[in-house]
This record gives C-alpha cells, structure tokens and sequence, in this order.
C-alpha cells in the first residue's frame, strides 16, 4: 500500500504491472479489497492503480468539501497519468461516470459493473424489496446493518443466503461495516455533486463504455445498465453474469477479467 496527497487528503492505493493505465473505483459497500481478482489479471497487459476513495478504507476523510471525481482526476495528475480506464463497480461506476463527463479527456474507457448513475432513482420495486429484506435497522449499529445490506446486495433478492458462498458473505460484511463506519464520516462533510447529473447526460460520453451486470442484482440495475449501453455511442452491454448479484468482480472473477481484457485499451 501506498498513500499519496490528492487535494488536501492522503488517499491509499495499491499499484502493479505496466502497460495502458487502468483505474479500479470500489464500491460503496466496499473497499479497494474487493478487486483483490482484477488486479493480478490486469497488471499483466496494465498499469493498474487500485485506490480507496476519499474516507473508505485505508484513505483519510479532512472536512474540506470535496467530490469523488476531482479525486479521481487529481490522483492521475498526481501519478503523472495524461489518461487511464476507469473500471468501477455499483458506486464506484457512479463516481467512474461523474469523471469521465466532467473531464472527458482524461477517461480513454469505461467499464461499468452493476453502477448507477448520478440523478438515477429507484423504483418503487426496489424501495418494497429493501423493506422485505433489511426492514428497520439501527444505523448506528454497523454489524446489524451490514449484515441487512449484504443480504439485499450481495445475495440479491433472487436468492437466498445459503445459496452464496459463506466466505463472500463474510468479507463483504467484514468491508461493509467499515464503509458503514466512511459513510457515518462523509455524512458531516460537504461532498459535491455532478451537476447537472449523469443521468441524461450519456450520450455525451464519447469513449468506449462497456457496461455488465449480476443476474441476480436488482432488476433496476439490468435495466440501468441497458439504458447506458443503449445511449452511449460507444456503449456495449455484457450478457448477465450468472449466480452472481452485486459485486460481481468479486463473485465472478474469471468472467470479468476475460471481458476487462479484451474491452481494456
């Protein structure tokens, strides 16, 4: 692990291979740990720079506003990057897209795995399907809530937990409670938004966009994920991985490093 200043904050990231740089953007539910797969089998064709976002994992959150896409952009000037993929997943695509429209020469790709977009909102599906799976939870309570999350995220409304793998549960639970912990944190910090948001601007994003999804996430996100594929110019939508819901890289790696492989520049 590395730390390296990027607007007034030290930000850890993990750097290995040579090549055409790539930038990894966790989820929210997560930390730089979960492309513990991506990042051997990328750094073989790749420059592969693996970062926790601003107050997620081993990276420090100072009160200053801030937005996670200046970040990402200030973490390339840092590293002496003209320009990099970006691969983010569930929030991290969100933050992957929020950087390729604010500074669209930077961004030579982007690959989207189960993201939503800044200014997308839910269904009312999705809004009943949390209240059936995770109910009411004390916030304050990380272990109680992380377990709800996992459970609505990881192992997705189509299945049940003893169909998923217990260790995937368990270290999404143990990264969860600690985002948990980063979100508590960002709560009373100004963090900026996209403005004006993602959400009706895909047709603006000019660079190569593969987008993917698991087949057991939300239906709200298949049907995201087609919505961007179908806007952007360049857009191309994977098959559904799957037995897989959320953080689909962790779940599925094989699949997605060999799509990553062949999309990455």
């Amino acid at each position: 692990m590395a730390k390296i200043e990027i607007n007034g904050a030290q930000l850890a990231y993990d750097e290995a291979g040579s090549g055409s740089p790539v930038v990894l953007v966790h989820a929210g539910i997560a930390d730089r740990r979960m492309w513990r797969a991506q990042v051997p089998a990328l750094a073989t064709r790749h420059r592969v720079i693996n970062v926790d976002l601003r107050g997620y994992g081993d990276s420090e959150l100072p009160p200053a506003p801030f937005a996670h896409h200046d970040d990402v952009v200030g973490l390339l000037d840092a590293l002496g990057i003209t320009q990099a993929a970006l691969v983010g997943c569930s929030f991290g695509g969100k933050v992957a897209v929020d950087t390729a429209l604010a500074y669209p020469g930077r961004v030579s790709a982007l690959a989207l795995l189960d993201a939503p977009v800044s200014g997308n909102e839910w269904s009312e599906e999705t809004e009943q399907l949390w209240d059936e799976l995770v109910g009411e939870v004390d916030p304050e309570d990380f272990v109680a809530t992380a377990a709800g999350e996992v459970r609505f995220w990881v192992v997705g409304p189509t299945r049940r937990p003893e169909d998923v793998d217990p260790e995937l549960i368990r270290f999404a639970e143990e990264m969860d409670q600690r985002a948990l912990a980063a979100e508590l944190a960002l709560s009373a910090v100004e963090v900026e938004e996209l403005d004006p948001p993602a959400i009706d601007r895909l047709a603006e994003l000019r660079m190569p966009v593969l987008v993917g999804a698991g087949a057991d996430d939300l239906a709200d996100l298949r049907r995201l994920a087609d919505r961007i594929a179908a806007e952007v110019p360049q857009g191309v939508r994977l098959p559904d991985v799957p037995d897989a819901a959320h953080l689909l890289p962790l779940e599925r790696p094989e699949p997605v490093n060999a799509a990553l492989l062949d999309f990455l520049p």
